[in-house]
């Protein structure tokens, strides 16, 4: 069994056992994994608290036959400090972290922009934008998008899911992957406007200038776009989606 240095994000934990926990963490060079940390639950364990979703850290981990093990534990930053108390951020980095575990299913498999993605997303939640605070669902739905985009399936918001006819295109189909343009238009699938249009493509370019004085009605229907977009792409819903609080 081998022995290998990382740093990482943990995603989620699960009790195991009287003492130990099962650990998911997103790693800058090895992906996700999944790891025993023994003891943590004990109040003795000199690394329990430092493994919390959330939380950014040093790890040394030892290869082992079904599960890793995480033998040493550094803190580097707590990413949810900021926003611990805020219940709608809270929620809102609850339903990131699961959704970096649903995109990044095969451990061991590198994943860095997955890694920064979050890690910025996360911090952009907890500090704002590098041009000041942004609402928590702009930020979400950049993520959502990017964190899509990586995994292969962004929608395409340039031409027409369909036959690929250069837009913008004035619909937007969830199960069609896009934007269409009118003859590829099923019945009943709505408009988008070009405002709303617009502010998706820069959602997901991360271009934070062009979403500056966005109207909320605007970012409220973003939203609606967005998250059907996700929820039809993935197998199985996000769970902690249905416990956003808006601002």
């Amino acid at each position: 069994m081998g022995t290998f240095n990382d740093e990482g994000v943990v995603l989620r934990t699960h009790r195991l056992g009287e003492a130990d926990r099962i650990i998911t963490i997103l790693t800058r060079q090895h992906g996700k994994l999944r790891g025993v940390a023994k003891g943590v639950r004990r109040t003795s364990s000199k690394f329990g608290a430092r493994l919390e979703p959330f939380a950014q850290v040093d790890l040394q981990i030892t290869e082992g036959r079904n599960l890793d093990i995480f033998t040493s534990v550094v803190s580097k930053t707590l990413l949810g400090r900021p926003f611990l108390d805020d219940f709608p951020r809270f929620t809102t980095a609850e339903v990131m972290v699961e959704i970096a575990d649903k995109l990044v299913p095969e451990e061991g498999i590198p994943a860095l922009q997955h890694y920064l993605l979050l890690v910025g997303a996360l911090r952009a939640l907890g500090e704002g934008t590098s041009d000041g605070v942004r609402p928590t669902a702009m930020i979400l739905d950049s993520y959502i998008l990017r964190a899509a985009s990586l995994a292969g399936y962004a929608p395409q918001l340039d031409s027409c899911a369909i036959c690929g006819s250069e837009g913008p295109h004035g619909y937007f189909a969830p199960s069609s992957g896009g934007t269409l343009c009118s003859r590829c238009r099923p019945a009943g699938v709505p408009a988008i406007s070009s405002a709303t249009l617009g502010y998706l493509i820069s959602l997901l370019t991360g271009d934070w200038i062009q979403t500056r004085e966005i109207p909320e009605t605007r970012i409220t229907e973003g939203s609606t776009l967005v998250r059907a977009f996700l929820n039809w792409h993935l197998e199985r819903g996000i769970k902690s989606l249905s416990h956003i609080v808006r601002e």
